[in-house]
């Protein structure tokens, strides 16, 4: 059977689930999976579910469990689910029970020719809390569909794109139709809150992925699904502590508000001067070095402040070093240091240098662009942003990734919603991938 035609059927059967698919998302969201730093108890009721869903409709789930004492049953789930492709690919991959070990290392010691790349679409279980409820029409933990659209918290972010993968397996096994090559899904804890117990403990812990297999993160993307993103700034959230001495206003010493208010705007100036490259890739396509928080100094307008804290958050190009940027940040405290006769103490919230971009012509960018093409009927672009994704996790190790997705840009939002035909169309561009060579 050709592949037009065989797509025909995934793409008719694929619309006929789209009620199963609501109602997937309807038992994700009844299941908040919110981590311990946000006063939840991870991911695992949530875990559970997928796994017995997964597993009878006869994929092949592997758990990995991180330990974390800080959740009621001592660790975060991460489960990968197998489908097999046509040339069975993997053969040899068998798991540990226990998964102490992956099964990759067999695979690892053939040539690269032998083994041909898998196809991995990585979602994150766990979502963020609602925040407050006088900001929801709707109950944010009890799905609510309404002209097309599913509300809830996580339903965008990450829910629709992890039923979206599901169900095109699901799609494939049903009409049973092999995909072009071995399929992994990989639902992991922690994305929100660093990944500690995720897809980077994942990837430390557990030879799963080869620099030759093709990885998606759909967790990011523009209304119209043409956006892909290979590439991200370096992030660099920057905590300064100016020290003075309080006394009464009307007799000043040293204050560490005015040095403070001088440091800040003199940094400003100095990093925007210093690191002003452009990169197109990029949006906006230069470095943005911004000023934000600043925590409050005395309670009195007739008192000096000892102390002056405030904070830079800097999106930084990858050509740019984060170590450079941190010195300049030091030179320049110096100085105001000499001049103020004040003490300046400068420490790191987050500090990421960024991971190696993924070529604009990557194989598995060439296949989603295909994938785009074929069933959305528009021309997909490659892009930077200033955010970072668990993408970084993969490219730091080499493995190129691309983070995409349709989506309305209500992840994190009040009334948090999905639109259907979104997660029936990236269903369908996922079912695209998995069948074409």
């Amino acid at each position: 059977m050709s592949l037009s035609s065989e797509l025909e059927r995934v793409l008719e059967h694929i619309k006929q689930l789209e009620s199963e698919m609501v109602t997937m998302q309807k038992e994700l969201v009844r299941r908040p999976a919110i981590g311990p730093k946000s006063g939840g108890e991870g991911e695992k009721a949530r875990a559970d579910y997928l796994r017995t869903v997964l597993e009878s409709w006869g994929l092949e789930v592997t758990e990995y469990r991180a330990a974390d004492p800080n959740v009621p049953c001592g660790y975060r789930p991460n489960l990968v689910a197998r489908l097999k492709g046509k040339q069975n690919t993997l053969k040899d991959r068998t798991y540990d029970p226990e998964c102490r070990t992956s099964g990759l290392d067999s695979v690892r010691r053939l040539a690269v020719g032998e083994v041909k790349p898998a196809l991995w679409i990585m979602t994150h279980l766990d979502v963020v809390p609602a925040g407050p409820e006088k900001l929801w029409t709707h109950n944010p933990f009890e799905a609510t569909v309404e002209e097309g659209k599913i509300y809830g918290r996580g339903t965008e972010d990450n829910q629709q794109e992890m039923v979206a993968s599901c169900f095109a397996v699901k799609t494939l096994l049903d009409l049973g139709i092999s995909p072009a090559r071995d399929v992994y899904l990989m639902l992991v804890a922690d994305e929100e809150t660093g990944s500690q117990f995720g897809i980077d403990w994942l990837l430390q812990n557990h030879e799963l992925c080869r620099p030759e297999d093709l990885v998606v993160v759909p967790d990011a993307g523009n209304a119209d699904g043409t956006m892909m993103e290979i590439a991200e700034k370096s992030i660099a959230w920057v905590r300064f502590k100016v020290r003075g001495q309080q006394s009464h206003a009307s007799t000043p010493r040293v204050n560490a508000h005015r040095a403070g208010a001088n440091l800040l705007v003199r940094l400003d100036k100095t990093l925007h001067e210093k690191y002003a490259a452009r990169d197109e890739l990029f949006t906006p396509p230069e470095s943005t070095i911004e000023p934000t928080k600043k925590e409050p100094n005395v309670s009195n307008i007739n008192t000096i402040p000892g102390e002056d804290v405030f904070y830079f958050d800097c999106r930084i190009l990858p050509e740019y070093r984060l170590d450079d940027i941190l010195a300049d940040m030091r030179l320049v405290a110096d100085e105001v240091m000499k001049e103020f006769e004040t003490e300046v103490d400068i420490t790191t919230e987050q500090l990421a240098q960024a991971a190696p971009a993924t070529p604009a012509d990557a194989p598995v960018v060439r296949l989603l662009s295909q994938s785009i093409r074929e069933i959305y009927k528009k021309e997909p672009f490659v892009k930077g942003i200033g955010g970072g994704t668990v993408a970084a996790f993969f490219r730091r190790r080499g493995i190129p990734a691309v983070v995409w997705g349709k989506h309305a840009g209500r992840a994190h939002n009040p009334d948090e919603y999905c639109l259907v035909a979104n997660m029936v169309g990236n269903a369908a561009v996922y079912a695209h991938m998995m069948l074409t060579e």
